[in-house]
């Protein structure tokens, strides 16, 4: 029998505890963002969604960022047991200077239309954290005042070569002056991708209003408040300001970007150069080859070419064969700490994070900026101490075996059935016609291949 008793009030009290309301609105939603896609809700909610669509989207079917990102979920640690991690150090080298975290921020363009604090709010964020922050040719604060809310951090240019040569030497030589020490020269923006929906959505600066983006902001005060009270939107690096992001991007940028332009840029830029947008092997190894300090694996986030190599797909493969010569950096569907971890493990000196970082400015400015950098740093601690890892040097291949979904069809294979397509057809051939065949089912998960 359960001896059952009256309750004792001073024992109800104990189990009873409350939590002190929180009365600061922005800290509370905040502090109830665990993942960043709880950032990602938040963002959602407070953001008009053409501004929030500009940074979720990416190009056409949005098959690449898809892939990307589940290139990181398909991933299978091995952890070590008995083996004591409790004190983690996540700090690494990179391009001749220290991160205290083996990630930066990546370049984002029209990020004062995200939310009104903007670059300064991420720059401010990354030097508080002590990582890298990186400026966009494309953002809407200037290179000068960047380095004032960073003042004593890591700053990182990012360059567009644009058809007036003249603008993009000028804007490297600026940054040089300005102190930054990083320049990352982007390759795959030969033209603009088809981001549908920004074309959908009327996605420009200025915003192109409609009804229906009127109806949408109603509900969201403050964004419009925070617009229209605050200097004007407009790109701090560029003169021309006015049209869709497609159009501003084909105006901007030169399909004929070459090896030439990357000689040259070379010579004005006195700091470290590093090619983003890599996207093969062989490419890799010509760039070092060129006297490059490093390359950026990266598919644009998805927002380029769609059907476009997942970057941590290509990552053993690179730095086997150039990672003893060069830095090896990646980007592109990181959400998780985990990412993180699995890229350095497979060989990454370092990781660049950009719809992150922008779904914790959406939700909240620097605040949220904070939150995403930290909500990072707990699950990348939390990850090492799982996998037996007290340093980022410990971090080995072994750690982690990437699990296939997408198998290439062998070459072989796609040529002869190209062949026989081409290969004219009997008119008694012609006349038969084969039964229907229903698609075998493609498996979901191949067997495991070891990183």
């Amino acid at each position: 029998m359960v001896q059952r008793q009256l309750p004792n009030p001073r024992e109800l009290l104990e189990l009873m505890q409350f939590k002190k309301p929180e009365l600061d609105a922005r800290k509370r939603r905040l502090d109830s963002a665990l993942t960043i896609y709880d950032l990602r809700t938040i963002a959602k909610r407070r953001t008009p969604k053409a501004a929030f669509d500009y940074t979720d989207g990416a190009a056409e079917g949005e098959l690449s960022l898809a892939r990307a990102r589940q290139a990181f979920e398909d991933v299978e640690f091995h952890p070590d047991v008995l083996r004591p991690a409790e004190n983690v150090d996540m700090s690494t080298q990179v391009l001749g200077g220290t991160s205290a975290m083996p990630f930066g921020i990546a370049p984002t363009g029209f990020t004062r239309l995200m939310q009104t604090e903007g670059e300064v709010a991420g720059a401010g964020a990354a030097g508080a954290a002590g990582i890298p922050f990186t400026l966009s040719t494309l953002g809407t604060t200037s290179i000068e005042d960047v380095k004032k809310a960073n003042p004593h951090g890591r700053n990182w240019f990012q360059l567009y070569v644009m058809r007036d040569r003249e603008i993009s030497y000028g804007l490297a030589r600026r940054a040089a002056e300005a102190g930054f020490d990083t320049l990352q020269f982007t390759v795959d923006t030969p033209v603009a991708g088809a981001r549908l929906r920004d074309k959908r959505n009327g996605f420009a600066i200025p915003p192109q209003l409609t009804v229906g983006t009127i109806i949408n902001a109603i509900p969201r005060p403050w964004w419009w408040i925070d617009f229209l009270t605050t200097p004007k939107l407009e790109f701090a690096s560029l003169s021309t300001t006015g049209g869709t992001v497609g159009e501003l991007l084909n105006a901007a940028m030169d399909p004929t970007i070459s090896y030439d332009d990357l000689a040259i840029i070379r010579e004005i830029w006195p700091g470290k150069i590093v090619v983003k947008g890599v996207q093969n092997v062989a490419d890799s190894k010509r760039l070092i080859d060129a006297g490059v300090d490093g390359i950026i694996l990266s598919n644009h986030g998805g927002r380029q070419l769609d059907r476009a190599p997942v970057p941590f797909h290509l990552l053993p493969q690179v730095v086997r064969e150039v990672g003893k010569d060069a830095t090896v950096m990646v980007d592109t569907g990181i959400m998780n700490g985990a990412d993180i971890v699995s890229s350095i493990a497979l060989g990454a000196k370092f990781t660049l994070i950009g719809r992150a970082y922008l779904y914790g400015l959406m939700a909240g400015g620097r605040q949220g900026v904070d939150r995403t950098i930290e909500i990072l740093r707990t699950e990348i601690e939390r990850t090492m101490k799982l996998l037996g890892v007290s340093s980022i040097e410990e971090l080995e291949p072994r750690h982690v075996t990437q699990l296939t979904r997408l198998m290439p069809m062998p070459t072989g294979s796609a040529e002869a059935a190209a062949a026989s397509a081409r290969r004219p057809r009997s008119s008694s051939a012609a006349s038969k016609t084969a039964p229907a065949t229903k698609p075998a089912a493609a498996k979901k998960t191949a067997p495991a291949n070891k990183a």
